[in-house]
């Protein structure tokens, strides 16, 4: 059966984006979740390897109506890209404009890429929406210099280390001295046990602990970034009883980069995406 697709205009104050809803085929049964794709970064509504636009469709074969839109300046829409920190009023009108097209649709679950999954929860951070039945959260952003240089020290550096092939280079002086640098600087950040200031990260998990509803956390094993998440979730006070509320479900990409970009781990992503959709209600 073939789904259904159209474009829409979404208007905020100041600013409109271009999205794409992607409907079941016709004869499905109604669902009243839908889904809207938030998109971080420097990416526009397909996303990488045309993940967004998979995902969209893939859901809504599966009776799920889902919004992917640009957000301003990027892709279709006009305007200045605003910061992933500042995206709450561009989510907000995304989804009043879905509703406003399909009616039908009376609860969302934000899904979100990297800063696409710290800006879902910063925005139930600001704003409490009700409309918000569920978070789908891929590798959320948490950077930080500190947290950062634990990550590669406990991860990215300690695999090198234990490659047979990086001692060879080593030996043969093709490790060079900045490479070399870079490690001990990683190492000293690593080390500094001072508090860092509060910022997005907290506000993340205020939203976090507060959402009182269903989330979906997924962590690809070989990411970096998804790796800095784990290292803030286990060392922040903020963050450390998180993972272990009862309505969060974890899950790992096995071997996954951090967009999933081998088809194997997108099979993988979509359906435990849209398995634990049908969870909600």
């Amino acid at each position: 059966m073939t789904i259904n697709e159209h474009s829409l205009w979404l208007h905020g104050e100041g600013f409109d984006m271009l999205g794409i809803v992607s409907l079941p085929p016709a004869g499905t049964p109604s669902q009243r979740t839908g889904v809207v794709i938030v998109v971080g970064g420097a990416q526009y509504r397909v996303g990488s390897h045309r993940q967004f636009v998979q995902l969209a469709r893939f859901l809504a074969q599966a009776g799920f109506p889902v919004l992917r839109f640009d957000l301003p300046g990027m892709g279709d829409s006009p305007g200045e890209l605003p910061s992933f920190e500042d995206t709450a009023p561009h989510i907000a009108a995304a989804i009043d404009g879905f509703q406003q097209q399909h009616p039908g649709v009376e609860r969302m679950v934000l899904w979100g890429l990297c800063d696409g999954a710290s800006a879902s929860l910063l925005y139930v951070d600001a704003t409490h929406d009700s409309r918000i039945a569920g978070l789908a959260l891929l590798n959320p952003w948490v950077r930080s210099e500190v947290t950062l240089a634990r990550a590669r020290v406990k991860h990215y550096y300690w695999q090198r280390l234990r490659e047979a092939a990086f001692w060879r280079k080593l030996l043969r002086g093709s490790v060079g001295l900045g490479a070399l640098t870079t490690f001990g600087q990683n190492v000293r950040r690593a080390r500094d046990q001072r508090t860092e200031p509060a910022g997005f990260p907290d506000n993340m998990a205020r939203g976090w602990m507060s959402f009182g509803k269903p989330i979906l956390l997924l962590l690809s094993e070989l990411d970096l970034t998804a790796q800095e998440f784990l290292e803030v979730s286990r060392s922040t006070p903020a963050w450390q009883h998180c993972s272990s509320l009862d309505f969060v479900v974890s899950r790992t990409v096995h071997g996954g980069d951090h967009t999933c970009s081998r088809p194997q781990h997108q099979t993988e992503l979509f359906a435990g995406v849209r398995n634990w959709i049908t969870t909600i209600h």
